[in-house]
């Protein structure tokens, strides 16, 4: 039975690239975003690339093996309806990737109270109620968690509150890893530095320290994380570009 994979926030950036990857490696993939256009583009994309590369095969596009789902990652009724999903499809669940989140431009001397709190309750509630939703059935394949941290969440930052929170995922990631060590759940923390990717759209443009990692590069980190042998785990993997001092 092929594995079965759920990622929060995969229609682009890091959620998108290792849905790739994990399509490459056989896994069935489901992937969640608030953006239907988006979710849509990407699901178009990456049939088109699965199509490409097995068109001698019997499965010719990803369209058995990948799943899209309109939701927000911080509201407990679609996360609870998401998972749902995914066992009504696929019946198991292997894999969860935590991975939605956003950061809001200048310090929160400048938020919008509003914006603030939209972006605590994605980016620290959001991996708490994926958790909370998947543990059943990860304890009953014995799966592994992987949350998308920060290079934010291991160094202060002034006024950022996105820093606070990515610290706070950080923490939620090893009090996970109490949990569940008894029941042979893996958990992994995966912090970028600074990454190229469509997150930067919502601080106001590409980021301007050089030099940056790719979403792939990411990604592999992920699936080194995801690949590891039955009785290793793999707890926290910091990613840095090569010349990132911060």
């Amino acid at each position: 039975m092929e594995p079965v994979t759920l990622i929060t926030g995969g229609s682009s950036g890091i959620g998108a690239a290792t849905a790739r990857a994990l399509l490459k490696q056989g896994h069935r993939v489901a992937v969640t975003g608030r953006d239907a256009d988006k979710l849509a583009a990407f699901a178009a994309s990456a049939e088109a690339e699965a199509g490409a590369e097995a068109e001698s095969e019997s499965e010719t596009d990803s369209g058995n093996r990948l799943l899209t789902i309109n939701g927000d990652a911080a509201d407990p009724t679609d996360v609870a309806a998401t998972v749902r999903q995914v066992l009504d499809t696929w019946g198991r669940l292997d894999t969860v990737i935590a991975n939605a989140g956003f950061s809001l431009p200048g310090t929160l001397e400048d938020h919008d109270p509003d914006a603030m709190r939209a972006m605590v309750l994605t980016n620290v509630l959001g991996p708490a109620l994926l958790v909370r939703e998947t543990l059943p059935h990860l304890r009953e394949s014995k799966g592994r968690i992987v949350v998308v941290g920060s290079v934010a969440g291991i160094r202060y930052t002034p006024g950022n509150l996105y820093s606070v929170t990515k610290w706070a995922v950080h923490a939620l990631v090893e009090n996970v890893r109490l949990l569940v060590a008894k029941d042979r759940v893996g958990v992994t923390l995966v912090a970028p530095g600074v990454v190229d990717t469509p997150f930067w759209d919502e601080r106001g443009g590409s980021p301007q320290a050089a030099p940056t990692l790719t979403a792939e590069q990411i990604a592999a980190a992920i699936l080194f994380a995801v690949n590891q042998p039955e009785g290793v785990d793999v707890n926290q993997l910091v990613v840095r570009p090569t010349g990132q001092l911060g």
